[in-house]
């Protein structure tokens, strides 16, 4: 088993190109974003290797063009590959700690066991702060699969997603983040897409109150006003997002690192005789952060990281 962790760099220093104003969604910021920091790891570390050792290319399987070997921009650590390698020694923030809010979320994804949630948790927790350069954060948001808030109205949407998702399984996580936040490396907890009847039901059963529930409006109407009456009696902040429930689909992450011609070519594809990871992957988490500075009102840095199992074949 190798697991993937693929990462965006920060997306500020991208340009116009990888953010865009207004309902852009993030699984969209995030593919963009993950293409171009493999093109430009890429370029840079293999302009590094030809100056000292000749040609590191390799050729595409559509003969479009050519690009570095694998293993001259990513780094492979234990069982663990980075794609891109990931230049620690310039990580960080520019100011004291004081000065940001540092927000994250965390997406569990449907191909990744709930059992494994509190290695991921951990795994995502540290790969943001060491990017960051910092040992908390402020806000960390959870969206649990197949939880979302779909049909006709707010009415309709709120109904339906009082039977999604697990009950047993979102407790039983939260008890994970609940320990974090004891140990102060969280200072508050979100949630993403509970409705009315499953915020009621979730806070009848944990000890840490969310400070944060998100809601996804964009296929109904408005936030239902019965969750809207919850969440103020309960001192629950409501925040709308257009962030993608299905943020790194299997296809998509074999397609940003496969042979094709939009592809990485960090996976074999298929061919026994290529290059590359064989076998099959699976997505684990993806998880997005920001550090925002407070008295200057910009966010300085952001981006994700995500993280894929594969079970190569022998």
């Amino acid at each position: 088993m190798t697991r993937i962790i693929l990462s965006t760099g920060n997306v500020i220093l991208g340009g116009p190109s990888i953010r865009k104003p207004g309902t852009y969604r993030s699984n969209l910021e995030f593919t963009n974003s993950l293409r171009s920091n493999f093109l430009a790891a890429q370029q840079d570390y293999a302009a590094a290797v030809q100056n000292g050792n000749g040609d590191t290319s390799q050729p595409r399987e559509n003969g479009y063009s050519s690009r570095p070997a694998p293993e001259v921009w990513t780094e492979k650590d234990g069982s663990t590959l980075y794609v891109p390698r990931i230049d620690w020694a310039s990580a960080g923030l520019q100011e004291d700690r004081a000065q940001y809010e540092i927000t994250v979320k965390l997406f569990f994804l449907p191909t990744a066991p709930p059992e494994k949630r509190i290695d991921y948790i951990r795994e995502a927790l540290r790969l943001v702060t060491k990017e960051l350069g910092v040992r908390d954060v402020d806000l960390l948001i959870i969206s649990f699969p197949g939880i979302f808030f779909e049909g006709d109205c707010e009415y309709e949407a709120d109904r339906k997603n009082a039977t999604m998702g697990s009950d047993e399984e979102e407790v039983a996580t939260w008890g994970l983040l609940e320990d974090l936040h004891e140990q102060g490396l969280i200072s508050r907890l979100g949630l993403a897409e509970f409705g009315t009847d499953k915020l009621r039901r979730f806070l009848e059963r944990v000890k840490v109150r969310p400070a944060v529930d998100q809601i996804n409006i964009k296929n109904c109407c408005n936030v239902p006003p019965p969750l809207m009456k919850l969440a103020r009696e309960k001192g629950i902040e409501l925040l709308t997002h257009h962030d993608s429930t299905d943020v790194l689909p299997s296809g998509t992450l074999r397609e940003l690192l496969g042979q094709g011609p939009q592809g990485a070519g960090v996976l074999a594809d298929g061919d026994a005789n290529g290059s590359g990871l064989k076998g099959e992957i699976f997505p684990e988490w993806v998880v997005k952060y920001t550090a925002f500075v407070k008295d200057r009102g910009v966010i300085e840095n952001k981006g994700y990281f995500a993280s894929a199992e594969s079970a190569e074949e022998a």
